[in-house]
C-alpha cells in the first residue's frame, strides 16, 4: 500500500501548485485538488498487479485500503498540514526542490511518512473501538512490527528446507526434518517471544541488515530484553484478530451455510407455488374477495358521499377529501426478520424496534438517500457518522442510541448489518465515494 500511495501521490501532485501549499490559507483547497486527483489515479491502478494484491487477511485489496486511507485524510486534515509544514521546511533550505531532477524520491518519502502516521492513527482508533482498550499510534506501530515479524517467521518455517540455518537460529536448535512448530503455530498467539528476538538477531547474518530489535534506533530497543512484553503484545494482536476476522475455518460456518441453503430452498418453493397458483384459471363460481356481495347490491352502484361530508363538515364540501390518495403506508416487514432484528438490537443495548423505527424516520425526499438507496440502513448511518459526526441536530431521535444520545458506534452498526468491521468500513467508504461523485457531477 505504501508504494501504491507514493506512486499515485507523485502523479496527483502534477495537478497541484506546490507553491500554494506553502501558504496555510490554501491548504484546504490544495487538499481537495490532491484528493480528487489521487482518487482518479487509484481507480486506474486498482486493476494492476499491485492494486489487486492482498492488503490484509480480511480480503481487502491494496487499492481498497489505499482508497480508504485517502478518505481518512479528508477527515483528519492535520496530517495534511504536517505534510505542508515538512515541504515548507525543505523549501526554506533548498528552494523549490520538487522542480529539480531526482526530487521524486524526497517528495515520495514525505507522502509516505504522512500516510504512515495516518494509518497508525486510524488503526489505533479502530482497535480502541473494537476492544475498548487504550492504544496510541506508536503502540499500533509496534503491533504492526510484531505482526510483520510473525508473518516472516511463518514463511521461514513453511520453507524450512530453503532456510535450515536461519530456522535453526530462530528455534535455538537444529531443524532436523519438518519443525513441529511449523504445524503448531496457527496464529500469532502461537508465536513465541524468543523466536521474535532471535529472528531479529538473525536478519543481519542472513539478510544483510539488522532486524528491528537490533538497529541503532531506540524505538524497539526495550523489547530486545523484554520477552514478556512481546508475548503480551502478540496476545493483544491475537485477541483483536479473533474479534474482527472473517476468515473462520470451514467447520465454523458450514452449519450456517446448510441452514441458509435450506431456508432459501423453502423460500423458492413458496414463491414457485404462489406463481403457479396465480397462473391457474379461477373457477367461474369463485369471487376474488373475502366476503360475498350482498344479494341486493348492484355491481355498478355509484359511490355516495356521506351526508356529514356533504354538509361541509370536512375541509372540502364536495367530499374531495374522502377521495384523496391515502397516506404512504410503510411496507410490512417479514416477522421473522423483524424478530431477529429486535433480538440483535437487544444484544447491542439498543431499542428493540431500532431498525424498524430508524428506517421509517428516513427522509424519502433526501438526495443523499436517493444516491445511497442501494445501501443498507447501517451503512447509511455509518456515512452520516463519518461526514457529520456521531451527534448532529439534524438526526432523528429514532437513529440515536438512547444511552449516549448519539448514532450507534461502528461496532454496533456492523453487528446490525451482520458484517465485520472491515467490511462495514469498506462499504461506508464506497458509499462516500458515490456522494463525492454526485457532488462533482452537480458542479459541472
Amino acid at each position: 500500500m505504501r508504494k501504491l500511495l507514493g506512486r499515485c501521490s507523485l502523479l496527483a501532485v502534477r495537478h497541484m501548485d506546490l507553491h500554494l501549499l506553502l501558504d496555510g490559507a490554501h491548504e484546504a483547497a490544495q487538499l481537495d485538488i490532491y484528493t480528487d486527483a489521487l482518487a482518479a489515479e487509484l481507480r486506474l491502478a486498482q486493476r494492476g498487479a499491485r492494486g489487486e494484491a492482498a492488503g490484509n487477511s480480511y480480503g481487502e485489496s491494496v487499492s481498497e485500503l489505499a482508497t480508504s486511507l485517502a478518505f481518512e485524510l479528508q477527515a483528519q486534515p492535520s496530517y495534511w498540514s504536517a505534510l505542508a509544514s515538512a515541504i515548507a521546511g525543505e523549501h526554506a533550505r533548498h528552494g523549490a526542490f520538487w522542480l529539480k531532477p531526482g526530487s521524486e524520491g524526497m517528495l515520495r518519502k514525505k507522502f509516505n511518512d504522512m500516510y504512515a502516521g495516518l494509518r497508525d492513527k486510524v488503526d489505533a482508533d479502530n482497535y480502541q473501538v473494537a476492544t475498548g482498550r487504550a492504544c496510541s499510534p506508536n503502540k499500533m506501530y509496534t503491533y504492526r512490527m510484531l505482526d510483520t515479524a510473525y508473518r516472516e517467521i511463518e514463511q521461514l518455517f513453511a520453507n524450512w528446507r530453503q532456510h535450515p540455518e536461519q530456522v535453526a537460529a530462530i528455534l535455538g536448535r537444529a531443524a532436523d526434518g519438518i519443525p513441529i512448530e511449523a504445524r503448531q503455530m496457527k496464529t500469532i498467539g502461537g508465536c513465541k517471544a524468543d523466536w521474535v528476538i532471535r529472528w531479529s538477531e538473525s536478519l543481519e547474518r542472513f539478510g544483510g541488515a539488522p532486524g528491528p530489535l537490533h538497529t541503532k534506533s531506540k524505538r524497539f530497543s526495550s523489547l530486545k530484553n523484554g520477552p514478556e512484553k512481546i508475548a503480551a503484545l502478540m496476545a493483544d494482536i491475537a485477541d483483536y484478530e479473533a474479534l474482527s476476522a472473517n476468515m473462520g475455518a470451514a467447520e465454523d460456518w458450514r452449519g450456517d451455510e446448510d441452514e441458509a441453503a435450506a431456508w432459501m430452498d423453502d423460500y423458492l418453493r413458496v414463491i414457485g407455488e404462489s406463481e403457479a397458483a396465480e397462473e391457474e384459471a379461477p373457477l367461474p363460481d369463485v369471487v376474488d374477495q373475502i366476503l360475498q356481495p350482498l344479494a341486493d347490491e348492484e355491481e355498478d352502484e355509484e359511490f355516495e358521499i356521506p351526508a356529514e361530508a356533504a354538509e361541509g363538515d370536512g375541509p372540502d364540501e364536495d367530499g374531495a377529501d374522502l377521495l384523496a390518495p391515502p397516506a404512504t403506508v410503510q411496507p410490512v416487514r417479514d416477522p421473522v426478520l423483524a424478530a431477529a432484528d429486535r433480538a440483535l438490537a437487544a444484544s447491542l443495548s439498543l431499542p428493540l424496534r431500532f431498525m424498524e423505527l430508524a428506517t421509517a424516520a428516513q427522509d424519502g425526499g433526501s438526495r443523499m438517500l436517493q444516491v445511497l438507496s442501494e445501501e443498507s440502513l447501517p451503512i447509511r448511518l455509518a456515512v452520516y457518522q463519518k461526514l457529520l459526526g456521531p451527534e448532529d441536530e439534524s438526526y432523528p431521535d429514532a437513529w440515536l442510541d438512547p444511552a449516549t444520545g448519539e448514532l450507534p458506534t461502528l461496532q454496533q452498526l456492523a453487528a446490525l448489518d451482520r458484517i465485520s468491521m472491515p467490511t462495514l468500513r469498506k462499504r461506508r467508504n464506497e458509499a462516500i465515494g458515490k456522494l463525492y461523485a454526485m457532488n462533482r457531477g452537480m458542479q459541472r
